[in-house]
């Protein structure tokens, strides 16, 4: 059990940035990645597609016998953690309670940005998490729905992204925050074109980094971390890399985004995975 892989999960390439600071932070730790490209944005869709959608997903990392799953999504945290948790005997975690607590952490002037799909900030959870941590903290949220298709197409530096991202946080600055929360995974991949509109004087809180602490946390808890004989000892670390759809295009940018060779991903006909039962990985294929 301590030498099974972790299940991280995403509606495309943002999850990378967890799975990138799992990698970094905790070595020894091999995972199994999904990214959802056939759908892909979740943002957009209802509570009740989410929940289905997370459903199928995790029928299928419970066949690769993870340990453990990360849902590497915050609009998949918003809507379907308290579900899954429930459904699965194994732990489950989600990136915006460890992003919530370091922004309540961070701000000097308890004025608080989200920036995040539409699905997570019609939500309401990031708020919700944040009065929890402190009732007079105030939170200002802005829906960015452009900005996951920018990424998921590689235009993490292109004028477009600088322009569209000036737009949504032109009003959002007007709020004198000091703190703003990059609410979706996709997002850290675009902070230097945020860095540039937002200014040197916000603090920028990337959940990634904080739910990887996390997850060390409750692995540590129950005493389920990997021996650490990997990485440089004589145990193999090993990560997959599964899709919905366009598994070259995706393994192209993932190379990109984690600095480092992929082996080879893999294309899942995620929509058979209704029951518990195993599937072969065919079903979908490259866009042409």
């Amino acid at each position: 059990m301590n030498n099974a892989p972790i299940g991280v999960f995403d509606s495309g390439v943002g999850g990378l940035t967890v799975a990138g600071e799992i990698m970094r932070q905790l070595p020894d730790e091999s995972i199994v990645y999904f990214g959802d490209t056939a759908r892909v944005p979740y943002g957009s869709k209802s509570k009740d597609t989410i929940i289905t959608f997370s459903r199928q997903i995790v029928r299928f990392l419970k066949t690769k016998e993870v340990k453990a799953i990360v849902i590497a999504c915050n609009t998949a945290s918003a809507y379907a953690l308290e579900t899954i948790a429930k459904e699965v005997d194994i732990p489950v975690i989600g990136v915006i309670e460890p992003g919530a607590v370091t922004a309540g952490e961070a701000t000097a002037n308890g004025r608080i940005g989200v920036i995040a799909t539409e699905g997570t900030i019609s939500s309401g959870t990031y708020e919700t998490v944040l009065k929890r941590i402190n009732p007079s903290l105030q939170v200002f949220s802005k829906a960015c729905p452009l900005f996951v298709p920018l990424v998921e197409e590689g235009l993490l530096y292109d004028p477009v992204t600088l322009e569209i991202a000036d737009r949504y946080l032109y009003d959002l600055m007007s709020y004198d925050i000091d703190t703003l929360v990059l609410g979706c995974t996709h997002y850290p991949l675009i902070r230097r074109t945020i860095r540039k509109v937002v200014g040197d004087g916000i603090t920028l809180v990337n959940p990634a980094y904080e739910t990887a602490k996390a997850l060390e946390k409750v692995l540590e808890r129950g005493n389920i971390l990997a021996d650490g004989k990997g990485s440089l000892g004589n145990r193999e670390v090993t990560h997959r890399f599964y899709v919905s759809d366009s598994a070259e295009r995706f393994g192209k940018l993932a190379r990109t985004i984690l600095s480092r060779g992929i082996e080879s991903v893999e294309c899942v006909n995620i929509e058979q995975y209704t029951n518990n039962i195993n599937y072969d990985t065919e079903g979908c294929s490259d866009e042409k």
